[in-house]
């Protein structure tokens, strides 16, 4: 293994924290609910959860194995590990994929983080209050269409963000993990708490966890695997940077269930704060993508203490939204300071500046650029599209398919600590089950 060259993370506990917070994120709170919402609930939920242990697991431990290995920003780690492997430097493109996923979809993210502020302190000043189905529809809409205030909701967003990555990997992105995650959670526990006493609770579970299989077609399951490798950061660079800050002691494959379980439960908790909400409310749960932004405004304005609950959610959302935006600014920063002569600090603000610019034309889609069209899609669809279609899957793909053709075997399965028979299980998963499961996913995408 490559001698340590930068910064490490100062504990396991503090690795595990900030992979989780990377993980955690609007994945898990606004698109696993919608999702599940839109796909007949506990169907789509059983086969998320099948889809993060075969697919997600391999390839979350493959990208930290790469990132270990490598100590470097995701293209030089691929580019020297496959230089030390005897194999083309052109695997390097995995690492560019990985990297430009990050910078493109924080564009967009910091928007959608945006919203998620100006939400905050709607709830605080009461915007919420006695809000109708139309009046919802009405105020999201006008959020969208007025290009001065997503602005600064956008630019404010990244400001926060600037302020944790620049202070590095202990000081900021572990820092603000020990920070954000329990109070994350802490919220996340009073919302489900206030759930249970909500009346529809247990249809709120049923809805979950009772499967009605009819529900389930090729649609569904595609929307699962798309969001088990969405949610946890795969194909997007962040994973690969922050094993590279990983020191040789932390076990990869008990972190990762440490991390996948965190992660899972956010997001089923998640469910079980919402539903209940919408259901003792006769709201909507398949209102697709609106749930969080026009539906949920309905419900905490007509409910006793729907300020304090509306305020508890929307912190909840803009936490979660702040742990993933600053692990993917992360690898864009790692990438800059590592080939440039930039330091931490202007690598930091050069990034968050191009993310900020690309972010704009984003937020300019809903209103004054809103003819603007590419390949037929808006400039904060193309960019979605574009990254959650192509370059993650492909990204993901390369990682999963690198690792179990170029790494050495015997060496990787003496760092996962598994004895022979578990490793050739091992094996059969990173060698076909995940890498055809990424394959299923990207070609359904164009059908």
């Amino acid at each position: 293994m490559a001698k340590l060259a930068h910064a490490q993370w100062s504990s396991k506990m503090g690795f595990v924290l900030a992979a989780a917070g990377s993980a955690v994120g609007l994945g898990n709170i606004w698109r696993f609910s919608y999702l599940t919402g839109e796909s007949g609930g506990a169907a789509f939920v059983l086969v998320y959860l099948a889809c993060v242990a075969l697919v997600g697991l391999p390839i979350l431990v493959a990208e930290w194995m790469i990132g270990r290995r490598g100590q470097k920003n995701p293209i030089n780690t691929m580019a020297d590990l496959a230089k030390r492997h005897g194999r083309s430097r052109g695997w390097a493109m995995v690492g560019v994929s990985g990297v430009l996923a990050s910078f493109l979809i924080l564009s967009f993210y910091s928007v959608i983080g945006g919203w998620s502020l100006n939400y905050t302190v709607g709830a605080v000043i009461g915007s919420f209050s006695g809000q109708d189905a139309a009046a919802s529809e009405a105020a999201f809409g006008a959020l969208l269409g007025n290009p001065g205030s997503l602005l600064i909701w956008h630019t404010l967003f990244m400001v926060l963000v600037v302020g944790i990555v620049a202070r590095g990997v202990t000081k900021g992105l572990e820092a603000a993990a020990r920070i954000l995650m329990p109070a994350l959670v802490v919220l996340l526990l009073v919302l489900v708490g206030y759930g249970a006493t909500s009346g529809a609770f247990g249809q709120a579970f049923a809805f979950m966890f009772t499967p009605d299989w009819s529900a389930l077609d090729g649609g569904v399951m595609l929307a699962a695997m798309g969001q088990a490798f969405f949610t946890l950061s795969l194909g997007m660079g962040i994973m690969m940077a922050y094993g590279s800050y990983l020191g040789e002691d932390v076990n990869l494959l008990g972190t990762a269930r440490t991390v996948i379980i965190l992660d899972t439960a956010i997001a089923l908790l998640a469910g079980l704060a919402i539903f209940p909400i919408v259901f003792a409310t006769n709201l909507d749960a398949s209102s697709g993508p609106g749930l969080i932004f026009v539906t949920l405004p309905i419900a905490f304005g007509n409910m006793v203490g729907g300020t304090l609950l509306g305020l508890g959610f929307f912190l909840l959302l803009t936490f979660a939204a702040l742990t993933s935006a600053i692990s993917l600014l992360e690898p864009v920063v790692e990438t800059l300071e590592e080939r440039t002569a930039l330091g931490r600090l202007g690598a930091t603000v050069v990034s968050a500046l191009a993310v900020w610019l690309v972010g704009v034309a984003a937020l300019l889609s809903f209103n004054v650029w809103a003819d603007v069209l590419l390949f037929g899609l808006n400039i904060f669809d193309f960019l979605d599209t574009f990254t959650g279609k192509i370059l993650l899957p492909l990204t993901g793909l390369g990682a999963i398919v690198f690792y179990s053709l170029c790494l050495n075997k015997e060496e990787s399965r003496r760092e996962l600590g598994m004895d022979v028979y578990d490793y050739s299980l091992w094996n059969l998963l990173t060698k076909y089950v995940a890498p055809i499961g990424v394959v299923v996913v990207f070609v359904a995408g164009f059908i």
